[in-house]
Formats: C-alpha cells, sequence, structure tokens
C-alpha cells in the first residue's frame, strides 16, 4: 500500500484492473490506519476486493517470519492462483518466489507506469516522497530498475 501514501494507488487499477487484497491488509490500512495518507484513498477505490483467506493454519505458520497482511497476502495469491503479488519487504519477497508466485514491488510499478505513461511526474520526486513517508528501499533496487528502465527506453528508440 505504499503507493497510497504517496496518492498513486491508481496506477495499481490503471495497470491491473481489479485488485485482491486479504482481510488482514485492509484492516491495517483501512481501519487501523485511519486517517493516514492514503487510507481513505484504499477505502474508497472500488476496485480493490476484499477476501478472506481460507488455509489459516499456513497463514499462522508464516506469522512466526514475517506480519500477517504480508503472510494473508500471500496465501491468498496461492488460493487464487494470482498472477502477481506485489509486495515490498525482503523477506516475504524471498517467500513468495520460493513458493512460486511472482512478484513486484511498488518500485517496479511506478516505473512501468512510467513507461506507460500512466504517471508523468518524475519518479526521483516520488521515491523521494515515498522514503519521506517511511517506505524504505535500497539504493541498489532503485539503481538496478532504473537501468532497467533506461535499457528498455533504449531499445524502444531504436
Amino acid at each position: 500500500m505504499a503507493l497510497a501514501k504517496v496518492r498513486k494507488l491508481n496506477i495499481l487499477n490503471e495497470l491491473f484492473g481489479e485488485v485482491i487484497t486479504p482481510r488482514a491488509v485492509w484492516v491495517e490500512v483501512v481501519e487501523r490506519g485511519k486517517g493516514k495518507p492514503g487510507s481513505e484513498d484504499v477505502k474508497n477505490a472500488t476496485w480493490i476486493r476484499v477476501l478472506e483467506v481460507k488455509d489459516k493454519l499456513s497463514v499462522e505458520i508464516l506469522t512466526r517470519e514475517i506480519e500477517v497482511g504480508e503472510a494473508e497476502a500471500i496465501v491468498l495469491a496461492k488460493e487464487l492462483n494470482a498472477d502477481l503479488i506485489i509486495l515490498d519487504e525482503k523477506i516475504p519477497r524471498i517467500i513468495a518466489k520460493s513458493l512460486g508466485l511472482n512478484v513486484a514491488g511498488s518500485l517496479a510499478l511506478l516505473f512501468i507506469a512510467k513507461k506507460k505513461g500512466i504517471i508523468n511526474e518524475d519518479l526521483e520526486l516520488i521515491i523521494g516522497e515515498l522514503r519521506a513517508r517511511g517506505v524504505r528501499f535500497s539504493n541498489k533496487v532503485v539503481e538496478e530498475l532504473k537501468r532497467m528502465y533506461n535499457a528498455s527506453d533504449a531499445k524502444m528508440k531504436q
């Protein structure tokens, strides 16, 4: 939900149409996050569907290593055979990938949205705003995404 913090939640709708989130993420962002940046945007997004996870045991096992929202997101993605799961934290990403899930982070989505013309703002400014709101990304990840973005941009110009 990092994108909601910087008023870029619409990127998800533009890229994917409907987005499914587990109940724990909804509770964290909308109910407990009331008044925080982006919580109202998430609450009012009619294209976000909240689902309950069926496999509570797997969630319980995963919460020994990661937070409940991330655990539910991983289990729900497996249950739905989701095309993609959006995770920013390192350990949940490793777990999701080890379970055969396709994983993308908020930064990758920003770069894709920029490439598709969904956003026009300078990515450096958005990344700075994310960091100012407590979202952490390593410089290495940012540089790798820039490199990939610039390489694909150069191919398109050829």
